[in-house]
């Protein structure tokens, strides 16, 4: 997550710390649609697909009063192909400004009145997948014209200022080389960059994946270059101990002890719970505690390492520090914005 205001922060901190003792998800990922406006070469989801059995927006406040979760990722598919979108975002968010919500999308239906409506109904964070910082992006997203898109409409709604686009790079073999350039064009526009770690569980294919001590080579240069970058904006998103994880992700091959149904968990299109989305087993609401009987605690699954689950895949009091002293912000994202900008200009 990026900074987040003071109240905001003590709020999630402390429904998340409640949430740890009484075993329930930090965070849900709602799966609002399996449909998707692209064929990315790295993910199973693609194309359009059956919408009849998707939750109305009605439907979610009942996840959320059961779940209680202080972070929501609303993803897919493509969650902007949902024509009531905003009303599935102001069934997910409560009174108190919980859970924080974060839009996880491609950006390829994304307009200006669509973000500040969005922003309205109560997104928090708008998650930007962004594999190449140039058009190879189309290529690998099987989406021409998505990257032009991008790069005209990200900076002309970063100035808005509020601080709150992220761009999402899933770190694979082909775009390793690309992890400081993805981050120049962030600074370019004005907005933020978080990693992820592609998982072959997702398609079975492991050609994307860090497989050579060369490429965990390129991955460990690149990465230091990035500590080194880190600056009071906030703008490179993962903690250090995220991206030390994820080194170790590739390196190792795997990275056990998964939290996934217990920490986490994914509510799909039609309802189920699953324990994450490249678990498919699949369990009813009422069922939580038999999927974390039945999964969490013999899961020996390694296979993964994406965002959700680095958000909590760590021991509490790391989780409860990370959350104080890299999210609390008194200084408003308008002003970090203004710092990012100018040290672009000063760049350039």
């Amino acid at each position: 997550m990026r900074k987040v205001p003071l109240m905001q922060s003590l709020r999630i901190i402390g429904r998340g710390s409640w949430n740890w003792v009484v075993q329930r998800p930090i965070v849900v990922s709602f799966e609002v649609t399996d449909s998707c406006t692209c064929y990315c070469r790295h993910c199973d989801h693609g194309g359009p697909r059956d919408e009849s059995r998707n939750l109305k927006p009605e439907q979610f406040r009942r996840y959320i009063e059961a779940l209680r979760p202080c972070v929501v990722q609303v993803s897919g598919g493509e969650p902007l192909l949902r024509k009531d979108i905003l009303e599935v975002v102001r069934n997910i968010k409560e009174p108190t400004g919980l859970p924080y919500t974060i839009l996880v999308s491609n950006w390829s239906l994304m307009t200006e009145d669509k973000y500040l409506a969005l922003r309205e109904a109560g997104v928090d964070q708008f998650s930007v997948s962004l594999d190449f910082p140039d058009e190879r992006h189309d290529q690998f997203r099987r989406h021409p014209g998505l990257y032009r898109h991008l790069s005209q409409l990200i900076p002309r709604l970063a100035a808005y200022g509020y601080d709150d686009i992220v761009l999402n790079c899933c770190i694979t073999s082909l775009n390793v080389r690309e992890i400081n350039a993805l981050a120049d064009r962030a600074r370019e526009w004005g907005v933020n960059i978080c990693y992820s770690a592609y998982s072959p569980r997702r398609t079975g294919c492991r050609d994307f994946f860090l497989n050579t001590p060369e490429e965990i080579a390129v991955l460990n240069r690149e990465l230091d270059r990035i500590e080194a970058r880190r600056d009071k904006t906030n703008w490179i998103v993962n903690s250090t101990s995220t991206l030390d994880a994820t080194r170790r992700y590739f390196a190792n091959g795997g990275a056990p002890g998964c939290s996934a149904g217990l920490r986490f968990l994914v509510v799909t299109s039609d309802g189920y719970l699953q324990p994450c989305s490249m678990q498919f087993r699949k369990y009813r609401l009422e069922e939580r505690e038999r999927m974390i009987r039945e999964f969490t605690r013999t899961n020996n699954c390694d296979q993964c390492y994406v965002s959700i689950r680095s958000y909590v895949d760590k021991s509490f009091p790391q989780l409860l520090w990370e959350n104080v002293s890299g999210y609390f912000s008194f200084a408003r994202s308008r002003n970090a914005v203004a710092r990012r900008r100018a040290a672009s200009a000063q760049a350039a």
